[in-house]
């Protein structure tokens, strides 16, 4: 049955492995990803809320924090509900379409948020370095479309590593070392030449992860520059706590992704892979509401005086 054009493919579903090798460990990790992933869609949900009813919060940077949330409940979504059910239920396949629309949209999300935290970086480039200015330079107009530009960069982007992938045949096994449809994990079990799907996504992670990386180290350099110069430490400290939590969530978003580039492509580091997988799929999409509200006080008013005001007229 062809599933592609151009291609052979005689597989129609794919069995997840997921982490049946530990059997003992399914239930355990079950409630630790629900719990995660609960956390996960409760603290990004706040946060978009609290943004939304805080006029002191309609700024470039809470703008830009609330799409990042919204990526994190997007990119978290497609993958974790799949886990928690290959953790607890016999049938664990996934069809050969259901496979690569999961890859479209975790590929698609995923380098958004890439450039999202770019343009983040930018923004505090701007607000650090050109203070009086930060509202003209910043506009409304200029927000929305750096928004809208990484989101159609990352749909494009992930648009054509699926197409690389259709173009192959699968015609041996379909079952998938991994709890979602990763690229390595699919790309082993093609059955035909893989050189230019391998190519196409040498070539765009490359390009993306250095262009990302490269906007951000430019913003930092002259954010640092300027914080050097500043005369009062006042102003020093304030410079510091704005850039801090977006540093801290760069930090730990590149840092995986450059391992999993890192980890050897072989049987025995799939354990790694698949862990790796698990810490930025999962673990990410909860970590930056944290990150970001335990240092921000404008955001830890507004959701206190917001509890505050759910228990009073609960009360009453």
């Amino acid at each position: 049955m062809a599933l592609g054009e151009g291609n052979q493919s005689s597989v129609t579903t794919f069995i997840l492995l997921g982490f049946s090798e530990y059997p003992h460990l399914q239930t355990p990790l079950f409630l630790v990803f629900l719990t995660v992933y609960t956390v996960t869609l409760v603290g990004n949900l706040g946060i978009i809320v609290v943004i939304r009813i805080n006029p002191k919060l309609h700024t470039p940077m809470y703008f830009f924090l609330s799409h990042l949330s919204f990526l994190d409940i997007c990119y978290s979504s497609v993958f974790t509900p799949k886990l928690l059910e290959i953790l607890i239920m016999e049938d664990r396949t996934i069809s050969f379409k259901g496979c690569m629309v999961q890859f479209f949209f975790v590929c698609a999300f995923v380098i958004t948020e890439m450039f999202m935290l770019a343009v983040m970086a930018y923004d505090r480039f701007v607000a650090v370095c050109n203070p009086l200015l930060y509202t003209v330079a910043m506009s409304h107009t200029l927000c929305a479309l750096l928004v809208a530009g990484t989101y159609a960069w990352g749909g494009i982007c992930s648009l054509t590593l699926t197409y690389s992938l259709l173009e192959l045949s699968y015609c041996g096994s379909n079952v998938i070392n991994h709890f979602g449809c990763e690229y390595s994990a699919i790309l082993s079990l093609s059955c035909s030449d893989p050189y230019f799907s391998q190519m196409t996504c040498l070539v765009i992670s490359t390009f993306n992860e250095a262009c990302s990386l490269l906007i951000i180290l430019a913003s930092y350099i002259f954010i640092v520059v300027t914080i050097v110069k500043m005369p009062s430490t006042g102003g020093l400290q304030k410079a510091f706590s704005t850039c801090a939590s977006h540093l801290t969530a760069i930090t730990i978003f590149h840092g995986i992704i450059l391992l999993l580039y890192c980890v050897p492509n072989s049987k025995s580091s799939w354990l790694l892979v698949k862990v790796a997988t698990v810490f930025f799929t999962v673990m990410i999409p909860m970590l930056n509401p944290l990150i970001y509200s335990l240092r921000n006080k404008d955001v830890k008013d507004t959701a206190r005086k917001l509890i505050h005001t759910k228990l009073l007229s609960h009360s009453m």
